[in-house]
């Protein structure tokens, strides 16, 4: 790879990197005269309502990033002016904003004189601004390349970070970025790539038809300037979006920002130790099911693990450094061996794997802990007494749940920590429509035995809320099915639920908004491998890259039999190793820790909605106040050191080539502060 424009590509890292470290005033100018300038840690967001703008704003929203955004279709948004952009505190002039993300380099919507405004600003402060999307012309360094090019439609367009991208703010990324291409007879991407003129640096880049290069992303350095520059259309979904956002941020922020963000990559395993109902392919539905006709389970064997399977677990999990979090029904394994003569391989495989493991409390059989259901009827009911109330399962019974799989765990040396469980089916919590509200028992027995994260379904519930002390953990369904051993019982049930009726599925996709439905149905020989493995993974990967710490879910039975669930989680680890490098690993925490991300997150977001932050820098001295008891997330460059109560100590963890940490004040200190290191 190459740096384009007039600085090699050590040059052009040389110059990022001093960037990165010191606040740079153009000589002569106002803020240079007297003391150094603060600068306020907020971005300034100018939205057209695009998507472009919409992606960026995603990512600095999703990783804690302050920004303020002012949108030029609301006739009432303020004016950008000199004032609305710097004035002075503390007797030193202060820049309000360390960024600018405009829609694009000169987007309608701005008076000339507002324009004007913030090009003197960012002359005036060293702030840069990033044209979310644009055209490659020479108004922004580029030329274009209609002939020999690569402009136009971007599916499936092999893309790489150049040597300064990769010494830059992309270098976190390892391997070639190709732009999705998900369905072929639609255009997901368009793009612009242009040939970069005097004083452009390409970050990333497509091969042109004549051998050479043209670029995608770059910076445009010009009259005391410094603009970075993408000329493809996105959303915030897109993959090659999620891939760069956090780049794109380093960028803006010149690697010193509120905010922190982690590739989360978390796989929780349900009904360990028990067995799961089997989908039967000639009546659509699963017989134990209350909705299945002649459902009493009669000529249609339980998926259940092996010991087998157990061993094959543990040497996927050696062979791939990933750890599975087994979240286990103690009273189904010991049922299995009263009606095995008291013994289970199964459970002496896991058993003696334990230490390979997390395991996370199910409940002792798994019982349903909500409503007590009335399945009379279909959909079941919540039963009622004689008064017409609902009836829920007793606090008594709940706890005893809780409590008897904890012990039965501790007595077997696993490493359970009573503080995490997942309720059987999420039950207990409010499930819709039959059960608007939570089990009024539940919130007691939680605190009886001590639990602090319970699970819920993040399909239902994505925010994380309190269910008394406790509070929720959401996890992400993986569409890989509780109720199926093989690939063709897989395939079948996912034409049942994908296909339209007058193809011979259920039809439900037609009548869900937020799905769906199969041109026609897949082949149920292939259709797993070459279909929904590949969508599957990702849609988990899409959660992995996009700063989502909230687990996924799957089941023993996928672990079982045809051991369907390996290919997603491979293609997951594969593609992610692919493109990212070895300074971003994959995060993996446990049940208690996604929980604990949550609840910071959510106080953080609070606390700058609230407008009780406080974050500017003044030179090399970055200074954060918070409200007290609410941790401050904050991204540095390497180097960067914290002011202890005497001397200083190493500022935070590495990750993606920077160094970040949920930190707060020292003892008898009011303020982080915070000495970035000089070039």
């Amino acid at each position: 790879m190459q740096a384009y424009g007039f600085a090699s590509g050590r040059a052009a890292g040389a110059l990022l990197a001093a960037t990165l470290l010191v606040t740079a005033v153009p000589a002569g100018s106002a803020a240079a005269a007297g003391a150094a300038p603060r600068v306020d840690l907020t971005v300034l967001v100018v939205d057209d309502g695009g998507g472009a703008v919409g992606a960026i704003t995603s990512e600095l929203k999703g990783s804690g990033v302050p920004h303020r955004t002012v949108r030029l279709t609301d006739p009432a948004r303020p004016v950008i002016d000199a004032a609305f952009l710097a004035d002075t505190a503390d007797g030193r002039p202060r820049a309000k904003y360390q960024g600018v993300v405009l829609p694009d380099e000169a987007p309608q919507g701005l008076a000339a004189t507002e324009r004007a405004a913030l090009t003197a600003y960012e002359k005036t402060y060293a702030i840069p601004q990033v044209d979310a999307s644009t055209w490659a012309h020479p108004g922004v360094g580029l030329d274009h390349t209609s002939d020999g090019g690569r402009s136009g439609v971007l599916d499936g367009v092999r893309s790489a970070v150049t040597a300064a991208g990769r010494t830059g703010p992309f270098r976190y990324l390892d391997g070639p970025l190709t732009f999705e291409d998900n369905d072929p007879d639609i255009s997901e991407s368009y793009g612009y790539a242009g040939r970069p003129r005097e004083g452009f640096t390409s970050y990333l880049d497509v091969p042109t038809d004549d051998g050479g290069r043209a670029s995608l992303i770059g910076e445009y350095t010009h009259d005391g300037r410094r603009e970075l520059v993408v000329t493809f259309s996105y959303n915030q979904h897109q993959r090659q979006f999620r891939a760069l956002a956090r780049g794109i941020v380093e960028w803006l922020t010149q690697g010193v920002h509120l905010g922190r963000s982690r590739n989360y990559f978390a796989v929780h395993v349900d009904d360990v130790f028990a067995s799961d109902a089997r989908w039967d392919t000639e009546r659509d539905c699963t017989p134990g099911d209350f909705d299945c006709a002649g459902g009493d389970g009669e000529g249609t064997a339980p998926i259940r693990m092996t010991a087998a399977d157990a061993q094959y677990t543990a040497q996927w999990q050696r062979a791939r450094g990933f750890t599975l979090d087994m979240v286990y029904n103690a009273g189904s394994g010991e049922a299995w061996k009263a009606g095995h003569g008291g013994s289970d391989p199964l459970t002496a495989q896991l058993l003696a794997d334990r230490a390979q493991y997390r395991w996370v409390n199910h409940t002792y059989t798994h019982p349903f802990l909500g409503c007590v259901q009335d399945t009379s009827t279909v959909p079941w009911s919540c039963a009622k007494d004689a008064y017409g109330d609902t009836r829920y399962v007793s606090r008594a019974e709940i706890a005893a749940q809780i409590r008897d799989n904890h012990t039965w765990a501790v007595d077997k040396g696993l490493a359970v920590d009573r503080t995490e469980l997942v309720t059987g089916e999420h039950s207990g919590l409010r499930t819709l429509p039959q059960q608007p509200a939570d089990n009024p028992n539940l919130a007691g027995a939680l605190a009886d035995n001590g639990v602090r994260w319970i699970g819920s379904d993040n399909s239902r519930e994505p925010r994380q809320r309190p269910i008394g002390a406790a509070r929720t953990v959401p996890r992400h369904p993986m569409n890989v099915y509780y109720n199926v051993g093989t690939a063709a019982e897989m395939t079948d049930e996912y034409n049942w639920i994908y296909t339209d009726k007058e193809d011979g599925g259920s039809g439900a996709c037609a009548d869900d908004p937020a799905s769906t439905c199969l041109d026609e149905p897949l082949d149920v020989t292939t259709g797993y491998a070459s279909y929904i493995v590949p969508q599957e993974a990702r849609t988990a990967l899409g959660h992995v890259i996009a700063n989502d710490p909230r687990p996924h879910y799957a089941h023993q039975s996928n672990l079982a039999e045809e051991r369907l669930l390996y290919p997603v989680l491979d293609k997951v680890l594969a593609d992610y190793h692919a493109l990212f490098a070895d300074n971003t690993p994959l995060v993996n925490l446990r049940h208690r820790d996604i929980g604990t991300e949550l609840l910071r997150r959510a106080a953080w977001d609070k606390a700058l909605a609230d407008g009780e932050v406080t974050a500017y820098r003044v030179g090399n001295t970055v200074t954060v106040k918070a409200p007290a008891g609410v941790p401050a997330p904050v991204t540095a460059p390497e180097g960067t050191r914290k002011q202890q109560l005497l001397g200083t100590a190493p500022f935070g963890t590495p990750y993606a080539g920077a160094r970040s940490a949920w930190t707060a004040p020292e003892a008898f200190q009011s303020a982080i502060t915070l000495t970035l290191p000089t070039a």
